[in-house]
């Protein structure tokens, strides 16, 4: 477990997720937003499966991780960052959620920096987001982090975020 703070002085612990998680990851998403959830899945997914919490808690060393932030402390997940890299082990997508009731404290930024710091050291060079368009906090976020947004290609709903190391 790590301790991080954010730029607005919360606090946060992190690690990364296990398989015994899974009922607490679920539990977590069922307090995120419904438009967040949606942003994160972009789809429309109310409450999440059993086969849907393992995906996100599945692990594979410097390929796929998700990291629970956690009220220190506690047990109470309030986020989860998950990272992802490509076959090639040059890129990896990035996705955060955060707990509705925290939202606005800086945990996004703070999550996004730490999934960078572990992509550097996985060997990833290019970070990526794909958004919806009309989540624009997300959008925001990336850019003052030195994201750049192109179309995506064959979906005119969607932008990724990219930002090379």
């Amino acid at each position: 477990m790590i301790h991080l703070e954010t730029r607005a002085g919360f606090s946060l612990a992190v690690r990364p997720a296990t398989p015994a998680d899974a009922a607490a990851v679920i539990d977590f998403f069922d307090r995120v937003s419904d438009e967040d959830r949606r942003f994160r899945f972009l789809s429309s997914i109310r409450h999440l499966t059993a086969a849907q919490a393992k995906d996100i808690i599945d692990f594979d060393y410097h390929r796929r991780e998700t990291f629970l932030a956690f009220l220190p402390g506690t047990d109470e997940i309030i986020a989860a960052a998950t990272l992802a890299a490509d076959r090639t082990g040059e890129s990896a997508e990035v996705a955060i959620s955060i707990d509705a009731d925290y939202k606005g404290r800086g945990i996004g930024w703070t999550l996004l920096d730490h999934a960078a710091v572990e992509a550097r050291q996985w060997g990833i060079r290019r970070l990526r987001s794909i958004e919806s368009r009309e989540n624009h906090s997300a959008i925001s976020l990336e850019r003052e982090k030195g994201f750049s947004a192109r179309a995506v290609d064959g979906d005119a709903t969607l932008v990724m975020l990219e930002r090379c190391f």
